[in-house]
């Protein structure tokens, strides 16, 4: 069942109203009608078990039945940091991603990155990117619209990698990743290349700053594939995918 994120948090008897996209997709596309139950969330873990009281085409109103912590959030908070791949296909990590379990995405110019942000796009970019997660969200039941930032340079990121438990997915080798989380892990930083890759360098860097470098096997994954994969062995490593 689709959801929908409200901004203000709510209680029991409290009343939420729609409006808008999210209006006329309940109204419209789902033909939903008063006295339907409607499940809505704050975006921060609450989940709203609403029933609709009533409908119009751009506005929803519904009275809050119970409200209950989200059971789709998984244990461990996964930072996605991925070198800026060209075309569309970063919307479609961001999609991929969110359904996955992801908590916050961040995208990384790397030496081998061929696409690039203008400055001047930057917001707009972002709140688009930011508009594709809070859709995966609530399509895949998520309790948390998960948070897309805007584009790093590596230096930056390597300053962040410093103080957090850092996992680099590199096709050139490295330990099983599977090997390097335990079932307990409660936070890590995914580091997914481009296109092309990373450079030597640049892997190296990532060593000397504490992180941890990671195969997925012999195979050489697209730079779509690869993040989709890594969440996936991570997931399941920290019994998150039951």
């Amino acid at each position: 069942m689709s959801r929908f994120f409200v901004e203000e948090p709510s209680k029991v008897g409290g009343v939420i109203v729609l409006e808008g996209q999210d209006a006329r997709h309940v109204a419209g596309a789902l033909r939903m009608k008063v006295g339907e139950p409607l499940t809505l969330c704050d975006g921060v873990g609450g989940d709203y078990a609403c029933t609709i009281t009533a409908v119009e085409r751009d506005r929803v109103t519904a009275v809050v039945d119970a409200v209950t912590a989200s059971v789709a959030e998984p244990s461990l908070s996964v930072t996605l940091y991925m070198g800026f791949p060209k075309g569309d296909k970063w919307d479609w990590i961001i999609q991929k991603s969110v359904e996955l379990g992801v908590t916050r995405l961040v995208p990384v110019v790397t030496a081998r990155s061929v696409a690039r942000v203008d400055s001047k796009d930057a917001a707009k970019k972002q709140a688009r990117w930011q508009k594709i997660a809070a859709e995966a969200a609530g399509q895949s039941g998520r309790g948390i619209v998960p948070t897309v930032e805007l584009p790093l340079t590596f230096k930056q990121a390597l300053s962040r990698w410093q103080s957090e438990n850092t996992l680099l997915c590199y096709e050139g080798g490295g330990a099983p990743l599977g090997e390097l989380v335990s079932p307990a892990e409660t936070a890590v930083s995914l580091v997914i290349g481009p296109e092309g890759g990373f450079a030597p360098e640049e892997v190296e860097s990532v060593r000397d700053a504490g992180g941890r470098v990671a195969t997925m096997g012999p195979r050489i994954l697209r730079c779509e594939t690869a993040p989709l994969a890594a969440l996936t062995v991570l997931m399941e490593r920290t019994d998150n995918m039951r």
